[in-house]
């Protein structure tokens, strides 16, 4: 499971180069319990979940702040998805902006996050 935080600042190159690196981040263990592989070598698939709520400004006061561009944002969060099956990954996504209930068991003491200062 990805969860995929874009804004309307983003543009597709920087969505493509998040993807190439999601493609080939050797994240996955190896025959010696190493994270050594990548999500093609292990056939992995994705459940791409939006996230723009990741992007929530916290600075002022109490309630976050949610001021961008929703729709350019699911333009990119559409985008990303279709790029990464043009790379022969299966995805599936959810709905952007829906009120979705996801649950997931993290199988294990990793979790990545991935910004625009990793590319």
């Amino acid at each position: 499971m990805i969860l995929v935080g874009i804004t309307h600042e983003d543009t597709e190159k920087e969505v493509m180069r998040m993807a190439d690196k999601i493609e080939k981040l050797r994240i996955f263990t190896d025959a010696d319990d190493k994270m050594n592989l990548s999500l093609k070598q292990v056939d992995g698939a994705i459940l791409s979940i939006s996230q723009f709520t990741l992007y929530a400004d916290c600075r002022k006061g109490n309630r976050p702040s949610f001021g961008y561009k929703v729709e350019r944002a699911e333009e990119l969060y559409l985008f990303f998805n279709e790029y990464m099956r043009k790379k022969g990954i299966q995805v599936e996504e959810g709905i952007f902006g829906a009120d979705m209930k996801v649950r997931l068991l993290n199988d294990g003491p990793v979790t990545i996050v991935l910004d625009s200062a990793d590319l």
